[in-house]
């Protein structure tokens, strides 16, 4: 096959450090866009972004190159970077060190867009340590309760 064809799309969840509620309704506004000209610039697309004040939900669609990982880094280092230089929060905002993604299929990416965009909704039911345990559960991820800890 001469040409390389994939659709490599990924939910992926990451925190604010220690799980501080940073991101105010103004500071989203703004890093929104912003995540979604880092996944432009690494040649993918951002279908859906939401969150809550101390963790964002991305669904973006990748391509192979390059990884993952680097995107995931490149979006968490340059926003950080961002908010601290521009001055956005009252102190040194970052994020935590690691993240959370699962891959998802064409057949799924509708209900998962919808789950990205209602993130607001579904805090107001359940809280961020469920939802991740819930999302790692579902997706056949173990893990240690240590792994999970602020």
């Amino acid at each position: 096959m001469p040409r390389t064809f994939a659709r490599l799309c990924f939910h992926i969840v990451f925190a604010t450090k220690h799980r501080t509620p940073w991101i105010s309704s103004d500071l989203e506004r703004e890093l929104y866009p912003f995540v979604g000209a880092i996944v432009r610039d690494h040649g993918g697309t951002l279908l859906a972004i939401s969150g809550m004040p101390d963790h964002l939900h991305l669904l973006v669609d990748l391509r192979p190159h390059p990884s993952l990982a680097d995107v995931v880094k490149a979006i968490k280092g340059s926003s950080s970077r961002w908010i601290n230089e521009e001055g956005r929060t009252s102190d040194h905002f970052g994020w935590q060190e690691g993240y959370a993604a699962f891959s998802v299929s064409q057949s799924v990416l509708e209900r998962v867009r919808a789950y990205v965009l209602h993130q607001k909704e579904h805090h107001g039911r359940a809280t961020y340590d469920a939802e991740q345990r819930e999302l790692l559960a579902k997706h056949g991820i173990s893990f240690e309760e240590s792994d999970l800890e602020a």
